[in-house]
């Protein structure tokens, strides 16, 4: 089973309660979503890529709790300043993330303000340089999910 790095988990409650309280923290939105097994409603913190009106969440380390319990229930909520919209999630498929990963996310980090690209650059090092440097490398590790709302 893939999880994300204890210092992440460590640290997702805090992160979690700092996006509660309505601190802005870049592209990080709180999304919850129902437990595949307990039926319990789960939050984590995640990044949502949002361009052109489209949105999209990467199982950043692999598939994770959170992108077991999205992939089965389909639906969840993502809050953000207080606001909370119901969204529908779409895994793509493998071919649709290389595009992903190659033609949205890559620009979107390129284009992201001076401190926002310096983070998005070291977060991916960290993370998997092929995130931002090989698509289908990244497309074959890490599930990605389009968010419509509901």
């Amino acid at each position: 089973m893939t999880q994300a790095p204890a210092l992440i988990r460590k640290s997702n409650p805090l992160a979690s309660r700092l996006l509660r309280a309505g601190l802005p923290m870049g592209p990080n939105l709180l999304l919850t979503v129902r437990g595949r097994t307990s039926g319990e409603p789960r939050t984590a913190p995640v990044a949502v890529v949002d361009v052109g009106g489209r949105r999209w969440v990467i199982g950043a380390y692999g598939d994770v709790q959170w992108t077991r319990n999205l992939r089965a229930a389909g639906e969840g909520d993502i809050e953000s300043h207080g606001r909370i919209d119901h969204v529908v999630a779409r895994e793509l498929s493998q071919d649709e993330a290389v595009v992903f990963f190659r033609d949205v996310l890559r620009p979107y980090v390129a284009h992201l303000p001076l401190i926002g690209r310096l983070f998005g650059r070291v977060f991916f090092r960290l993370v998997g340089s092929e995130v931002l440097t090989d698509p289908e490398s990244a497309a074959a590790t890490r599930p990605v999910f389009e968010l419509r709302s509901a």
